[in-house]
C-alpha cells in the first residue's frame, strides 16, 4: 500500500507546479494520514494505512518549527513563492486551525513578506465558522470540487461521512463571494469494479453549473501527475485539459491548467 509522503511538519521547500517554490506545511500526524475524504487519486495514500502514533502537532510546536526554517531560508538567501497547507490528509480538521493560520501569517510577514500563504483544502470543513474565518484570510483559499455529481462524488472523493454530498460543498463554497479558487482533477479509470469519469459532457455541464453558482477568482484544472493508490486511473492529457478549460472560459470562468 502506498503511504505517506510527508514525514515532518515543516517539509520543502519544493517547486509545485502550480504555485511554485512552496514551503509545506503538514497539520496531520508525520507518521499516518487523517483526512475527510478518502480519494482515489491521493498522493498520501488511502485512509486504510492509519493515524499513526504521533498524533497531530500542537500550535506551538508548528510555530516553533516554521520559525527555524524560515530564520534558516532566510539567512541563505533562499527564495519563497508560497507557504503551503497540506501533507498527510485534511489540514482544516486540525483543532486550533485558525490560530495556526494567524501564527503563519505573522511569520510570514516577518520574514518573507512577499511569499503567499495559500491552503489546500477538501472543502469539507468550510462550512465550519472557525475554518471560514481562516479561509478568508490567506492569500490562496484552494478548495476542491472534483464532481458536482453525487455518484462520481462518492467514488472518486470517497467522503468518510454519508452526509457529504456536492451540493453541500457548493453551498460551502458560495459564501466565500469568490474569494476562493477551485481546484479540479480531471481524472477517469476503475476502481473495485466501478467506472470513473469525471471528463464527460454530464459532468462537465455540472461542474460548470457549479462554478457559476461560486463564481471561484480561478478555476485550477489539473490531471494525475505521480503515483495513485487506485492503480487504474488514467492521466488526462494536456490538450483534453485545455479544451475542458475553454468549455469552461467560454461561460465566463477564468481557468488555469496545470499538466
Amino acid at each position: 500500500m502506498q503511504t505517506v509522503l510527508f514525514h515532518s511538519t515543516i517539509y520543502g521547500p519544493i517547486h509545485s507546479r502550480r504555485l511554485g517554490m512552496s514551503l509545506g506545511i503538514n497539520l496531520m500526524p508525520n507518521d499516518g494520514k487523517i483526512c475527510s475524504f478518502d480519494c482515489l487519486y491521493c498522493e498520501a495514500g488511502f485512509n486504510a494505512q492509519g493515524a499513526g502514533k504521533d498524533g497531530v502537532p500542537s500550535r506551538e510546536a508548528v510555530k516553533r518549527q516554521l520559525k527555524r526554517k524560515l530564520e534558516e531560508m532566510k539567512e541563505q538567501g533562499q527564495t519563497l513563492d508560497v507557504i503551503t497547507f497540506s501533507g498527510n490528509g485534511e489540514p482544516t480538521l486540525h483543532p486550533e486551525f485558525k490560530k495556526v493560520v494567524e501564527d503563519v501569517l505573522r511569520l510570514r510577514t516577518q520574514y518573507f513578506p512577499n511569499a503567499k500563504v495559500s491552503v489546500l483544502s477538501n472543502s469539507t470543513m468550510a462550512g465550519k465558522a472557525a475554518v471560514a474565518d481562516a479561509l478568508r484570510k490567506v492569500d490562496n483559499n484552494i478548495l476542491k470540487l472534483d464532481s458536482a455529481m453525487p455518484r462520481t462524488f462518492r467514488v472518486l472523493n470517497r467522503p468518510v461521512s454519508p452526509n457529504c454530498l456536492p451540493e453541500g460543498v457548493i453551498a460551502d463554497l458560495k459564501q466565500f463571494g469568490g474569494q476562493c479558487v477551485v481546484q479540479t482533477i480531471m481524472v477517469r479509470g476503475e476502481y473495485n469494479g466501478e467506472r470513473v469519469d469525471n471528463t464527460t459532457d454530464d459532468e462537465l455541464d455540472a461542474l460548470l453549473s457549479a462554478y457559476l453558482q461560486i463564481r471561484p477568482r480561478e478555476v485550477m484544472l489539473y490531471s494525475i501527475d505521480r503515483k495513485t493508490p487506485a492503480e487504474n486511473l488514467e492521466k488526462v492529457s494536456k490538450e483534453e485539459l485545455e479544451r475542458i478549460a475553454q468549455r469552461f472560459r467560454d461561460s465566463g470562468i477564468t481557468v488555469q491548467v496545470n499538466a
